[in-house]
């Protein structure tokens, strides 16, 4: 594929070839043809010297929302960038300036089809909070319930679509023409981001991920979660019960000394594990900046734009594998990546083995302090990447949520382990996962299943005894090839044969030279040496075939022969 170069596509052409180059890839841009839309721009410092990881941060913020995203995305790929840039990236910030009241005013009106007077009773002008998607506004309804209304940022939309489609095409010519994109397959994690981008775009998938989680959570006292109000949301407003606190990252030493942070934080993570390996959806954006601690000592989760869910034969492996690193163990791991991981032309089993178990070595004798679960999940798909093995992109969403709580864990109580809290948590889990596959519907489908079975189970048994009576069942073995194993062993019966009767032929011309005859060839009797020129052909003869015509050549599996033979 040729990139197009459309004019509209320019200027998103030269940022990302700038950054590409900066950041110490100039031979992506080289091989993709993007130096020719630097338009004559100076070449960048070398590798070396170029900015510190830190400043990718300032310079993704430039570049715009879509960006900032990407950057957010990228934060959760140790198997792409090294751990120094995940580092930066997880600093990064979507503040943006907020836009102006009056063009959230009219995106309130458009959406929800009645004036702001008509709709509430009253609506701050200046922002909360302001995001590079949108904003959001503190209000009141009219029945007096305080709301937070959130706003679509006018034209973001066609913005990250347009960026999207340019990634997508350069991210498309790099698996195509270059080893870097054959192995991390690019075009894979741009569609993975634009997938999740536009739920996060989709405000009516917000409301049904709050409220989801609202109903997973209820049994959680400490752990809130806003509901929607579905009627004054839509795709671009999402309008939902206000929360007041602050920020856990914000918290002062005395706010946190008043908190039972150890509880908190044990309640936090126990409820995370139920949503990832239980409930099979969870909440995948629990940064600081998301989760708040209200002035009831209370935790509330907020931004729910950023959700995932798993299937369920994902979880099923997933909690085993979870629970093993918390216990020191790497079956779990090992079992998860065989089963769901893509193997490459490359990959390496026993490497990958063997790093895994050094993984979870090294963190086993980490337990005397703290392990984190996440940290750990991360670099299974690191080891993963470096052996050519492709495990799902959800594992590094778990990975990535999972070590942000344990940095929230780590704020609220210093001493929190996250592995002793799944080690503790153990015996709940697989209560709760094992209910969930007895509850009313697995259970009905399963059931299904089964009456599905007894019903085609006569006709089945039925069919099979008729072939049998009439002598039409084959079975197909292909571990061994028996015609040409047979082929094989007639090709050596027939050698030893041969072999015999020219060793005959020799020997009794041996004898028959002692005998004196009138017809003689070459000054010897006759017959004997007849005898001796046809065993020397046959041995010369013999020798060729082994030499030249003995070599096994298998027939393709189309072959009707080679099928004859095997059924």
């Amino acid at each position: 594929m040729a990139l197009s170069f459309k004019p509209q596509h320019l200027k998103v052409y030269k940022d990302i070839a700038l950054l590409l180059w900066k950041y110490g890839r100039s031979d992506l841009v080289k091989k993709s043809g993007l130096d020719s839309a630097l338009n004559g721009h100076e070449e960048p410092a070398s590798p070396e010297k170029a900015a510190e990881a830190s400043q990718l941060t300032d310079d993704l913020e430039k570049l715009g929302p879509t960006y900032i995203k990407f950057g957010q995305l990228l934060s959760t790929r140790p198997d792409l960038i090294p751990a120094a840039y995940t580092t930066a990236l997880e600093r990064l910030q979507d503040k943006v300036e907020p836009f102006p009241f009056a063009d959230a005013e009219r995106i309130i009106a458009e959406e929800l089809g009645v004036r702001l007077s008509r709709g509430f009773q009253e609506i701050e002008p200046r922002p909360a909070a302001a995001a590079s998607l949108g904003q959001v506004h503190r209000a009141t309804l009219r029945d007096g319930r305080v709301v937070a209304v959130k706003v679509q940022r006018p034209g973001i939309r066609e913005r990250m679509t347009q960026d999207l489609d340019v990634i997508a095409e350069m991210a498309e010519f790099l698996d195509d023409h270059t080893d870097a994109g054959r192995r991390a397959d690019f075009s894979s994690i741009v569609a993975e981001f634009r997938k999740m981008l536009l739920r996060e775009l989709d405000y009516t998938q917000e409301a049904q991920n709050l409220q989801t989680l609202h109903e997973n959570l209820k049994d959680f006292p400490n752990l809130v979660v806003p509901r929607p109000i579905e009627d004054y949301s839509s795709s671009r407003v999402l309008t939902m019960e206000y929360v007041s606190g602050a920020k856990i990252a914000s918290l002062s030493p005395v706010v946190r000394l008043e908190a039972d942070g150890e509880n908190l934080a044990e309640e936090l993570f126990r409820a995370y594990l139920q949503q990832i390996l239980v409930d099979g959806f969870f909440h995948a954006d629990p940064h600081p900046g998301n989760v708040f601690m209200t002035p009831d000592k209370k935790l509330a989760l907020l931004d729910l734009g950023m959700a995932a869910r798993l299937p369920s034969d994902f979880q099923e492996d997933l909690c085993p594998m979870v629970l093993d690193l918390a216990e020191g163990r790497n079956e779990g791991a090992l079992m998860f990546a065989r089963k769901h991981g893509v193997k490459l032309q490359d990959y390496d089993e026993k490497e990958f083995s063997r790093r895994i178990g050094e993984l979870v070595a090294r963190n086993r004798s980490a337990m005397l302090n703290k392990a984190h679960i996440g940290a750990q999940i991360l670099e299974v798909r690191a080891i993963a990447a470096d052996c050519a093995l492709r495990l799902p992109p959800e594992l590094a969403l778990i990975g990535k949520t999972l070590l942000n709580l344990d940095n929230i864990g780590s704020t609220l109580a210093p001493t929190f382990d996250p592995a002793a809290a799944v080690r503790r948590n153990s015996a709940t889990l697989m209560k709760d996962h094992l209910l969930k596959s007895l509850s009313p519907g697995n259970v009905f489908a399963r059931f299904m299943e089964l009456k599905d079975f007894a019903q085609r189970l006569p006709a089945r048994v039925n069919r099979i005894m008729d072939m049998v009576a009439d002598n039409e069942l084959q079975v197909a073995v292909n571990a061994m090839d028996e015609k040409y194993l047979m082929t094989g062993m007639q090709k050596v019966a027939n050698r030893i044969t041969l072999g015999l009767i020219l060793a005959a032929m020799i020997i009794g011309a041996a004898l028959l030279m002692r005998i004196e005859t009138r017809f003689q060839l070459f000054g010897y009797p006759g017959l004997p040496i007849i005898f001796f020129l046809l065993a020397a052909v046959g041995g010369c003869v013999l020798g060729y075939q082994i030499l030249f015509h003995d070599e096994y050549k298998p027939k393709k599996e189309t072959d009707p022969e080679y099928r004859k033979g095997s059924g």
